[in-house]
């Protein structure tokens, strides 16, 4: 579960998009958040790279944020950057989608037993993931699917020095991904660059139903 606690505020965005059509199905706003270590070669947005640049995320802006989607004509809720998983950004991005399912799918909340909103929590946990959500959250990350939810024998390839460390990220990551809706994975490959495709740059990249893929235990696109 993700501990909804966050005492200092780290993260940078490079924009907010009211009303957003590209970056996911249907009508919903977007959240660029700023800094990314991919650097991927032509990204469409390499303002957002660095770490210390774009704007102040505020608790202000945080609320203006979660305000814009409280339109019935918003399905969706995306984040994308920069990288959202980035180390820097792990804390708050955890915090934000929490955030969100708190305050817009409540009924399906996946959030920490220990905070206010225990009450509200799915009480079968085979059933504790978020079936039909007033809101759908799309994160976007250069990420793969494979690198997020590795087997135990692909994390004890890591060195004992970096192992910590990547166990913590690589945890939080997982934490926020099973928050979502829809995962678009990836990093953006100029030679496979693809105009023809829905929601995404590169044909590496996919589409991918979180929820259903968790369910399963293997990949499943989203195909609505």
């Amino acid at each position: 579960m993700i501990l909804n606690i966050r005492t200092v505020i780290n993260i940078r965005y490079a924009s907010i998009r009211e009303l957003d059509i590209s970056n996911g199905e249907g009508i919903g706003i977007a959240l660029f958040v700023q800094g990314c270590h991919f650097h991927c070669h032509n990204c469409f947005n390499p303002d957002t790279w660095n770490f210390n640049g774009g704007k102040e995320w505020t608790q202000e802006v945080e609320d203006k944020f979660i305000e814009l989607a409280n339109k019935p004509y918003i399905k969706r809720i995306s984040i994308l950057g920069g990288e959202p998983l980035a180390a820097e950004n792990l804390n708050d991005v955890a915090h934000l989608v929490c955030r969100i399912n708190k305050t817009y799918n409540a009924q399906q909340y996946m959030g920490d037993a220990n905070d206010d909103n225990h009450n509200i929590l799915i009480k079968n946990p085979d059933k504790n993931r978020i079936l039909y959500p007033q809101k759908t959250i799309w994160l976007y990350t250069g990420y793969t699917w494979g690198e997020l939810f590795m087997y135990d024998d692909e994390i004890n390839k890591f060195p004992n020095y970096l192992r910590k460390d990547n166990m913590e990220f690589y945890t939080k990551r997982q934490q926020i991904i099973k928050q979502c809706n829809v995962v678009v994975d990836g990093i953006y490959i100029d030679s496979q660059r693809d105009i023809t495709l829905k929601w995404r740059g590169s044909g590496n990249q996919r589409v991918i139903d979180v929820q259903e893929s968790i369910r399963k235990g293997e990949v499943v696109l989203w195909t609505n």
